[in-house]
């Protein structure tokens, strides 16, 4: 078939009336994606073809297709047959069925793996953050941090009858969660993410507050769980180095200001308290695109190294689908 040549499946998706979201969100993340600048990132390890064997598939096509995959949370056979499902989806990947197939799981499985086992997640969202601060969109002079659990399967219904090792079980409120927890640097003035780091649930919040600081900042806002943490000797041995001289606006907890006598003064401490609050709820902004958008509630993977991939990738592209309008 000539290249110009439309299919009949083509030709008949194009004369359909309504735009789906689907479409919509392909095209505004088509427009949005550095996409230059993230296969350069990726090439130096992409494998070359050779004179045997099957020819690698674009490098370009596999990321689309990887995207896809952090995009609606589907498991690799799952993206597979999305692809064969949707011509919104093989549009995006520029897919004609005609002339050639989807890229098989076993394929994206590699593809992941190699992303993983040169840290190019990480090297990814380093590259989009250096796009958005090119275009002013990121680092400003203040920093919120936060911390969220994300549960793993707790069943030991496997092979090794037994949970992931590297997991581990922490108390919030009086419900006990398995999993790991995802600390974030977020940017007070945009809401993107600057700075991740990834440990079992049962790490402290506070105890990763320096490594969440990208060295600028003249602010940060946290919560009540990180009290006390400019005190810390990990954090003061981290402000030696830092640029500014930070100001700390973190939450008081609740029963200290209960305990307090009613009058003005009670007041107007609430009043900051929430003037606090309604700055430190952007960062919750990204964790909703990860969670309920991206609908990343569950890990797929065995072990942190795997997870905190998927999880650079995740904020990578929460960054780009929060800035799409700017």
């Amino acid at each position: 078939m000539p290249p110009s040549q439309v299919s009949f499946a083509q030709a008949e998706y194009d004369k359909k009336k309504k735009r789906t979201r689907r479409e919509l969100f392909l095209e505004q993340m088509e427009q949005v994606v550095p996409w230059t600048r993230l296969i350069e990132v990726i090439e130096p390890h992409y494998p070359k073809s050779g004179k045997r064997g099957r020819p690698p598939i674009g490098l370009e096509r596999m990321l689309r297709m990887y995207f896809v995959q952090q995009w609606y949370g589907l498991a690799d056979e799952a993206v597979e047959d999305a692809i064969y499902d949707s011509q919104a989806l093989r549009n995006f990947m520029d897919i004609d069925l005609s002339r050639q197939s989807v890229p098989d799981a076993t394929t994206l499985m590699g593809f992941r793996h190699l992303l993983e086992a040169n840290d190019l997640t990480q090297a990814m969202l380093v590259e989009v953050n250096a796009m958005l601060i090119e275009r002013g969109l990121l680092m400003s002079r203040g920093t919120l941090v936060d911390a969220t659990l994300i549960a793993a399967p707790s069943s030991t219904k496997n092979q090794e009858h037994a949970r992931d090792p590297e997991m581990h079980q922490t108390k919030k409120g009086n419900q006990w969660h398995f999993g790991l927890k995802a600390h974030v640097g977020v940017d007070k003035a945009s809401g993107l993410v600057h700075t991740l780091v990834t440990t079992s649930a049962n790490i402290s919040d506070i105890s990763q507050t320096p490594a969440l600081l990208h060295g600028q900042e003249e602010e940060v806002w946290l919560d009540a769980g990180y009290v006390g943490v400019e005190k810390r000797e990990d954090m003061r041995a981290a402000l030696a180095a830092h640029a500014q001289e930070l100001k700390w606006h973190i939450a008081r907890r609740r029963k200290s200001i209960d305990k307090m006598a009613d009058g003005w003064q009670k007041n107007l401490v609430q009043a900051y308290e929430k003037l606090k609050a309604q700055v430190r709820a952007r960062v919750e902004h990204p964790l909703h695109v990860v969670k309920n958008i991206f609908k990343y509630k569950k890990t797929r993977y065995k072990g942190l190294a795997k997870n905190d991939a998927q999880l650079n990738m995740l904020f990578a592209l929460s960054n780009l689908y929060m800035a799409r309008g700017q």
